[in-house]
Parts: structure tokens; C-alpha cells; sequence
């Protein structure tokens, strides 16, 4: 099981401004973002704000979780530039304010080496924090260049991606751009690709039970040799 980060009592959200503004760009995106005329995306738009608006109120505890980089962190720098250009400027400059003190991992306890180089994600609000929350998981997902993400499934968690920098693709079905929100129903099995030429920088929401975003059992659905990508 994984060991949970200890948090200091004496801080709380509204003792540190830079993550309370972040949690308001989530709330503005889930808020006034479009759901496209989908009943299903408006629905989970509303389970997110909803879950977001009561943990901002209860002012929750911030964790004390060490910052941690991976070698895909060495793109962020440009990501936050390519999001102040766009259309969720405002949530990449909030994201610049506590750049310095983000966790970046893999959630995969074997991760191939091709991939290990271009993907990692930092949970902001959750279970691990810093953010302490049980009910609802908010993140980043960044990947360099050129990168294939394999395949693979959230079991009882919704997803949702929203664009903050670079484009993409998810399962060859489409190229999603800054501002494009994308919703992965449970158990549904997905695959992401992104552009050549700039990273990719995405922010993520998961709803669920409780126990089940404590543990989401992240596992590859794929062989990895089928899904990994030549090195940029």
C-alpha cells in the first residue's frame, strides 16, 4: 500500500494562496467550459465543481510532499509557455506559481524505459496531496513530444483531460487542442498520442469511490513493446 504523506496541522488551503487560486482555475474550467450538448460530460462536469466547491470550503490540510522532477519535467518549462498563449492561460500561470513544488511520478509500479523519459503526473488535490482529499483526484499529465502513452483503463474512476498546452490525440480519433475537454467513462480503454514538434501539458479530473481513488491500481493494458515510441 502506498504510504500517504504526513501533513502539517499548522497549514491549511487558505493559509497558501497559490494552490487556492489553482483549485479556482479547476473550478472556472468545470464551471463555465463548455459540455458540447452532452448529457454525460455536463453530469460530470457538475460531480466535479460540486466535490470541488465543498473541499475548498472545508479549507483542507496542505501536505508536506517533497518536490520530485522526472526527466519529462524538463519540458515543463515550455508547456507553461505555450499555455499562457492559450485559451487556459490563466490555469498554466496559477500552475507556474507552485511549479517548484510539484511531485512528479509515474503510477506504475514497472514503467517502460522508453516511456519513463517522456510521461510523468503530479497529483495537486487527493488522497496524497498536496491538496489533502478523498473524493475527488486533480492533476497534471505532461509528456514531451512525439509520445505514445499505451493503452490503458481507469476501473471504477471517470476521467476527464482538459488541454492546457500542446496538441494531442486519444485512441486516433481526433487532435484535441487547448481548452478541449475529453471524458474517459469507467473502464474505458484509452490510448494518447501527441504532436512532434511541442509538449503536451494536460490537467486531469477522477471521481469515484473513495477507496478506489485511494488505490486506483494503475496497470498498462497493452504489451509495451507494441506501444513505446523511438526516442526524440
Amino acid at each position: 500500500m502506498t504510504q500517504l504523506p504526513e501533513c502539517a496541522e499548522q497549514l491549511r488551503l487558505r493559509d497558501c494562496p497559490d494552490w487556492l487560486y489553482l483549485l479556482r482555475e479547476y473550478d472556472a474550467l468545470y464551471r463555465h467550459g463548455s459540455a458540447g450538448g452532452s448529457r454525460l460530460i455536463r453530469a460530470h462536469r457538475k460531480r466535479v465543481r460540486d466535490a470541488l466547491a465543498s473541499i475548498i470550503d472545508a479549507n483542507p490540510e496542505i501536505c508536506d510532499r517533497a518536490p520530485a522532477a522526472k526527466p519529462v519535467t524538463a519540458h515543463l518549462g515550455r508547456a507553461l509557455d505555450l499555455g499562457e498563449r492559450g485559451a487556459v492561460q490563466g490555469m498554466s500561470r496559477a500552475l507556474t506559481r507552485v511549479s517548484h513544488q510539484l511531485t512528479w511520478e509515474y503510477g506504475y509500479e514497472k514503467v517502460p524505459k522508453a516511456l519513463a523519459r517522456k510521461y510523468a503526473y503530479c497529483e495537486v488535490l487527493g488522497p496524497r496531496g498536496p491538496v489533502r482529499a478523498e473524493k475527488l483526484v486533480l492533476g497534471f499529465v505532461l509528456f514531451a513530444p512525439s509520445t505514445t502513452y499505451p493503452q490503458h483503463s481507469h476501473q471504477e474512476i471517470e476521467e476527464s483531460y482538459i488541454s492546457v498546452a500542446g496538441d494531442w490525440s486519444e485512441n486516433d480519433a481526433a487532435v484535441h487542442a487547448p481548452g478541449s475537454l475529453i471524458l474517459n467513462r469507467p473502464g474505458m480503454e484509452h490510448r494518447i498520442t501527441t504532436g512532434e514538434l511541442a509538449p503536451c501539458l494536460l490537467a486531469y479530473a477522477w471521481t469515484g469511490s473513495e477507496e478506489r481513488l485511494n488505490q486506483p491500481g494503475m496497470k498498462l493494458s497493452s504489451p509495451r513493446k507494441a506501444r513505446m515510441v523511438q526516442g526524440i
